[in-house]
């Protein structure tokens, strides 16, 4: 598997961030894939999930937010930071891969950033939106707001959500999901919580429900584009 380091400004005033590209002999597409608040595009669930996507023909293009390569921890960027950076990482996978085409997304925040993005103004070159546990409310203040500008994402969307999810109640993100057009899909892994962890009683492992999650991006992505 081709692998690249990059370099992408993703501001004009010459602030940079870095990606990277994973890319199989016999990728057909590409997925941008954000990380989430609390680790980078080097935490185990991305960079394992990145080479299970690639075994399937999926090449990534990971990437980290700037607040994750400041020396000193910090809290994540502005909204404004954050979806400016997804802007610049789906131009930088674009001129990585310019022949494959182009999904983005990502692990809670990082795809709420990214549809966010998409829904001030279409990422280009995307065809769909896939997210891995969308975060619709902080946990135990459950409301729907944080999804109000999807019904303004006009591409098709998946979303991969656990039935333990405290960052998004089933019955509220289906509520919100019901008024998005094109309909998205949403594919529940019973058992699993916000980082796709289940419990020894469930009878399954983490590794099975990645395997799960994989899958289903696939199928999704092979119909979508």
């Amino acid at each position: 598997m081709e692998r690249e380091d990059v370099s992408f400004p993703w501001s004009a005033s010459g602030g940079e961030a870095r990606g990277r590209l994973l890319r199989p002999d016999d990728a057909w597409c590409l997925y941008v894939f954000a990380h989430g608040a609390g680790a980078g595009m080097d935490h185990g669930f991305m960079a394992d999930l990145a080479g299970r996507l690639g075994g399937g023909g999926v090449a990534t293009f990971r990437f980290d937010f700037p607040y994750m390569m400041a020396e000193r921890r910090r809290p994540p960027d502005p909204p404004r930071v954050l979806m400016a950076t997804v802007r610049a990482a789906v131009e930088a996978a674009t001129g990585s891969a310019p022949d494959l085409p182009l999904l983005a997304g990502g692990k809670s925040m990082g795809g709420r950033m990214t549809s966010m993005a998409q829904a001030e103004g279409p990422l280009p070159g995307v065809r769909a939106l896939a997210f891995f546990g969308f975060p619709l409310h902080p946990p135990g203040k459950e409301a729907t707001t944080r999804g109000d500008h999807l019904r303004d994402v006009d591409v098709p969307m998946l979303f991969l959500q656990g039935t333990r999810d405290k960052l998004a109640d089933a019955t509220l993100l289906r509520g919100v999901l019901r008024s998005v057009d094109p309909a998205p899909r949403l594919h529940v892994v019973d058992g699993a919580d916000h980082g796709f962890h289940v419990l020894k009683r469930s009878g399954r492992t983490d590794h099975e429900v990645r395997d799960e999650l994989c899958d289903v991006f696939i199928d999704w992505a092979r119909t979508t584009i």
